[in-house]
């Protein structure tokens, strides 16, 4: 191995870390808008709840400043502390967590993480780019949770009981997406920052 694949291999697995390091960060850290600055003076800031947290931000954050395979492996280091050492996911964590209905948004997660960074570095990070690889990378989190919420109903998973599946989806993705689609905005700003001052 030479010094070139060394050190994208050691690149990767730093920012794997990074992208683990922010996913549970932000599973825990509840997403807030203000006010517009330009009202500050008239009427103080205001913070108003996007009613999700940044943990979506964190997945798509790696996958734009990692790549592909930065995003995804950060994702299964996620998935697998999860599941076995570490209650890092909103409600908790353990092997049982499989069984929910809603487990499917977090599988989809690796996914996610991996089709974001492939499109990411597809072309120059622009701001528009890098909102495409957010924005595509957000749509493979909602299909794999929706693919899993029908199937969840197809075996009576834990959760099937007190909605409909329609409810559901409406519950885990439409309820949701408006406040993620401000998460990707802002992490679309950031990452192209990033990208510029890294040089990348």
């Amino acid at each position: 191995m030479n010094v070139l694949s060394m050190f994208a291999v050691s690149n990767q697995l730093l920012w794997s870390m990074i992208g683990l390091l922010l996913t549970m960060g932000g599973t825990f850290l509840e997403a807030y808008v203000t006010t517009l600055p330009w009202s500050w003076s008239n009427q103080g800031i205001h913070t108003s709840s996007l009613g999700v947290s940044f943990q979506i931000g964190g997945v798509l954050l790696v996958g734009c400043l990692g790549g592909k395979n930065a995003g995804a492996l950060s994702q299964i280091a996620y998935l697998v502390i999860g599941l076995t050492l570490l209650p890092v996911f909103a409600d908790g964590g353990g092997v049982g967590y499989v069984k929910l209905s809603q487990f499917g948004y977090l599988l989809g997660f690796i996914p996610g993480a991996w089709v974001c960074g492939f499109v990411a570095f597809k072309a120059r990070p622009k701001l528009e780019t890098l909102a495409f690889s957010c924005f595509c990378g957000l749509l493979t989190v909602h299909i794999c949770g929706i693919t899993y919420l029908v199937l969840s109903y197809f075996f009576h998973l834990k959760g099937t009981e007190t909605l409909t599946l329609t409810q559901a989806i409406v519950k885990y993705s439409w309820v949701a997406l408006p406040g993620q689609l401000t998460v990707l905005c802002a992490v679309t700003v950031l990452a192209y920052l990033l990208r510029h001052l890294m040089f990348y």
